[in-house]
């Protein structure tokens, strides 16, 4: 622990100059006094840093005791900066090791791409998490992590949405993804070599990392597969179809309501405007009730041609909901 901190003493003051002890002391989290046996230590192994007395003073290196690293380009040192995603990499259990080596880059750089990525880093921000959705608690990804990059099996406990609900499984874990906020376990089984199944990690309910090893496959490739995963997930689950009549203006306002397969072929069926301005478009649904709950956010500008159950049951709720309107509340049902 101590040497780390030194190293960390010591890149700080390479990347940033003169610092007074408190200023170390704040970024190392440790006390004032600690911060000047340290200094102590990095002057005795032959750093070359002296101290400055007084008000404005402070400690720093030599001029010209860098480590640079070469070959980088402006561009290139630019794309570094934005390759950290803090979040994600705390979510890890490496949130010091991404600080720590986000320190080394920019302590290596020459001054000039170290003043560029600063700037990059003040004007782009990488957030993954998606909107209107609560953080995705997933209390085991540190083990998962652990045991993806060890390739030791994992035995777990976990809860699916199908009956039986709780399931225990042993599994070979390939590889994680991360997925608008959510973490993904890709993973094999040690009984059927050719099976390969996709778990929310949040969704584990416990888990044991075993100690026996497994193999990845050789040709195995994690970006690949989960494209390959993604692209047949819609055709899975979009079981049915929709013909539903849309007013031009909600239409144009889809692809902020509806997810992005509905959109696509939404606007790919379209057909020519009604009299009454109203197009008619085709759009894969996972099932009725499903259906429901997605078109009833479109409200009266959207009407359900086909199929005959699902213009039904539409009809149903929103009878019910005129129900449930149709009167004052009562006295029971506000403060």
């Amino acid at each position: 622990m101590r040497a780390s901190r030194l190293l960390s003493a010591l890149l700080l003051l390479q990347t940033r100059g003169r610092m007074t002890a408190r200023q170390l002391a704040e970024e190392l989290e440790v006390s004032v006094r600690t911060v000047y046996r340290d200094m102590e230590s990095l002057a005795a192994a032959g750093i070359p840093l002296y101290g400055d007395p007084g008000h404005e003073g402070g400690y720093r290196l030599v001029d010209g005791y860098r480590t640079r690293l070469t070959g980088l380009t402006v561009e290139e040192a630019e794309a570094l900066s934005l390759a950290g995603l803090p979040g994600p990499a705390a979510d890890l259990g490496l949130g010091t090791v991404l600080a720590t080596a986000q320190l080394k880059l920019r302590a290596a750089l020459p001054e000039e791409l170290r003043d560029r990525t600063g700037e990059v880093r003040q004007r782009f921000h990488l957030d993954t998490s998606g909107w209107y959705a609560e953080a995705d608690p997933a209390p085991h990804l540190a083990a998962v992590a652990d045991a993806v990059w060890r390739q030791h099996r994992v035995r777990v406990r976990y809860r699916r949405w199908k009956a039986p609900q709780e399931v225990t499984r042993t599994l070979e874990p390939y590889g994680l993804v991360l997925k608008s906020g959510r973490w993904y376990l890709v993973a094999g089984h040690p009984d059927d070599a050719r099976t390969c199944r996709t778990y929310r990690v949040s969704q584990i309910l416990r888990i044991q990392v075993r100690e026996d090893r497994f193999e990845r496959p050789q040709d195995f490739d994690l970006a690949a597969h989960w494209r390959s995963y993604l692209a047949g997930f819609d055709a899975r689950r979009h079981q049915g179809e929709a013909v539903v009549r849309l007013s031009p203006r909600i239409l144009e306002r889809l692809p902020d309501l509806m997810e992005p397969a509905v959109v696509r072929a939404a606007q790919a069926s379209a057909g020519p405007p009604a009299p009454d301005g109203r197009v008619q478009v085709v759009i894969p649904v996972e099932s009725v009730d499903h259906a429901v709950g997605m078109l009833l956010r479109l409200g009266a500008e959207a009407e359900v041609v086909a199929p005959p159950a699902l213009r039904t049951r539409m009809a149903q709720t929103v009878a019910a909901l005129a129900d449930v309107y149709r009167h004052p509340p009562t006295a029971a049902s506000h403060p």
